[in-house]
């Protein structure tokens, strides 16, 4: 087994070993993995934080050892909290970095960095103040950065940079947590998951107060939540039918 570590800002994660195939995620600055297979120019990877698997470009990471695969899996939360950031090499090369990185890899890459970070799990009233970070970020299928996110990338980004682990996919989120009867039980910060005809999961979003929610649909926005989904004002309708509420935290 091959250990390795983003080494850039951000690399897409692709479904299969091509640059033309579906960006299924993205692996950040510093993030850890296991590699579980290659061909070629690509490496399969198994992300330590999500346990999430595809294809990366093998030019677009570092190697590492096991040991210090397991060091920094278990090393408290460090990550970048600032939109944008530069780290430093020791040739005075700057590296964009974006907001949710993780910086405890910064002495194996010989790397400085001189932003802003959060190393404390956060409580859940400070989720909201986190996603309004993210307000306006255009859509983007599998998408965990400011300059384009998805839903499902968006809450997890969120949790991450509060402390809290949350799966990659809606679906699979929905799988975590405590299921709640009403939306008069939730709390800001609880998540709202919405179905399609057939009854898959396939949207996720944030409560707010007052029965408001923000989500990314087109780009990352505020729209009204009510027992039967999500109303979007400018389009006098409702977008997307609710399924179940999840207290995660």
């Amino acid at each position: 087994m091959q250990y390795g570590l983003c080494n850039l800002g951000v690399i897409p994660l692709r479904k299969e070993p091509d640059d033309t195939s579906e960006m299924v995620s993205q692996v950040l600055y510093g993030d850890l993995f296991k590699i579980t297979d290659s061909r070629k120019q690509w490496f399969k990877i198994r992300l330590a934080f999500d346990k999430y698997e595809g294809w990366i470009d093998r030019k677009q990471l570092q190697l590492i050892e096991e040991e210090t695969y397991r060091e920094l899996h278990n090393a408290p939360i460090n990550y970048n909290i600032d939109l944008v950031e530069f780290v430093e090499d020791s040739q005075h090369n700057l590296f964009p970095i974006p907001i949710g990185a993780n910086l405890n890899a910064l002495p194996i890459l010989k790397h400085k960095f001189g932003g802003n970070r959060v190393t404390t799990v956060q409580p859940k009233s400070h989720l909201i103040k986190t996603s309004f970070l993210y307000l306006n970020a255009p859509y983007l299928w599998g998408g965990k950065t400011p300059f384009g996110i998805d839903c499902s990338g968006f809450t997890q980004m969120v949790y991450k940079l509060n402390g809290y682990a949350l799966s990659r996919d809606a679906s699979q989120q929905a799988s975590q947590g405590e299921a709640l009867s009403f939306i008069e039980e939730s709390e800001p910060g609880d998540l709202a998951f919405f179905d399609n005809n057939e009854g898959e999961i396939i949207h996720v979003g944030i409560i707010m107060k007052d029965n408001y929610i923000i989500h990314a649909h087109g780009k990352v926005r505020i729209d009204r939540l009510d027992h039967s989904g999500i109303y979007n004002a400018e389009r006098r309708e409702h977008t997307h039918k609710l399924r179940v509420i999840k207290k995660v935290v």
